[in-house]
C-alpha cells in the first residue's frame, strides 16, 4: 500500500487533475444531459432519430476523431472557439478545461442513456395526478418526475465521470499532453510506457485510475439503491 501511494508530485498533480476534470465534466453535463434525455424519452418532434445519433455519436466514432472536431470547433481559430475566446476570455485548446469538455463529450452518451431509460420507466400516472391537481407541467417535473428519476441521474452521473476518468483519445487529441496542465491519469500512464523505466510508475497509477473508478461505479449502485428503497417506502 505504501508503494501504491509513494507518487511523484507528478503523478499527484496528475491524480488531482484528473479528480477535477472529471468532476467539472459530470457536474456541466447533469442539467443538458436531463433535458436531452427528457425529449429523447417523451418528445415527438421531427429529427428525433438524428438528435439520438448525434448524442451517441461519441460512442462509435474512434476518440481521436471527436477530438480533432473538437480542436476544429473549439480550437483558437475554430468558429466557436474564436468567438468564446474574443468575447469571453474562454479558451478550451491546450486547457484544462479543454479536457473536461473533451471528458463531458465522451461521457454524455452514457449519462443521457441513463437518465433517458429512468424517465421511461416513470408512471405517467402519477404526473397525470399531479396536473389534474392544477401543477404546471414545471411544476410536475419538479415534484413528481425529477424525484422519480434522481437515481437513473445520479447513475448516469457517476458512469459519466467514471468515463472521464478513463477518457484519453479525445483529451490528447483536443488539448495535448501537456503535464500540469492537461495530462490527467490515462496520459500520464502513457507517457509513463514511452520512457524506460516507467513500468512501476504506469502501474502505480493505471492500479489507482482502476480503484477511482470502481469506488465510483459502486458509490453510484448504492446510492440509486437506497434512494429506490426511500422512494418505495415513500
Amino acid at each position: 500500500m505504501n508503494w501504491l501511494l509513494d507518487l511523484t508530485p507528478d503523478e499527484w498533480t496528475a491524480v488531482r487533475l484528473s479528480v477535477k476534470v472529471a468532476t467539472v465534466a459530470m457536474l456541466a453535463s447533469v442539467p443538458p444531459g436531463i433535458l436531452i434525455a427528457y425529449l429523447l424519452a417523451r418528445g415527438r418532434f421531427w429529427g428525433k432519430s438524428v438528435l439520438n445519433g448525434l448524442v451517441h455519436l461519441p460512442l462509435v466514432l474512434p476518440p481521436v476523431v471527436t477530438g480533432y472536431l473538437l480542436l476544429l470547433a473549439f480550437g483558437r481559430r475554430g468558429p466557436v472557439g474564436a468567438f468564446l475566446a474574443e468575447h469571453f476570455g474562454i479558451v478550451f485548446s491546450f486547457r484544462w478545461t479543454g479536457a473536461a469538455l473533451a471528458c463531458a463529450v465522451m461521457g454524455f452518451p452514457l449519462m443521457v442513456r441513463a437518465i433517458r431509460l429512468s424517465i421511461e420507466s416513470v408512471n405517467r400516472k402519477l404526473e397525470a395526478a399531479a396536473g389534474t391537481l392544477g401543477a404546471s407541467p414545471l411544476w410536475v417535473f419538479s415534484t413528481v418526475t425529477l424525484p422519480l428519476i434522481l437515481p437513473g441521474i445520479i447513475a448516469g452521473a457517476i458512469l459519466a465521470f467514471a468515463k472521464a476518468m478513463g477518457e484519453f483519445g479525445a483529451t490528447i487529441t483536443f488539448v495535448s499532453n501537456i503535464p500540469g496542465e492537461t495530462q490527467t491519469l490515462p496520459s500520464a500512464i502513457y507517457t509513463f510506457t514511452q520512457v524506460p523505466g516507467g513500468d512501476e510508475g504506469a502501474l502505480r497509477l493505471t492500479l489507482i485510475s482502476i480503484i477511482i473508478s470502481m469506488l465510483a461505479l459502486i458509490a453510484s449502485e448504492m446510492m440509486a439503491r437506497r434512494l429506490g428503497k426511500r422512494m418505495d417506502v415513500e
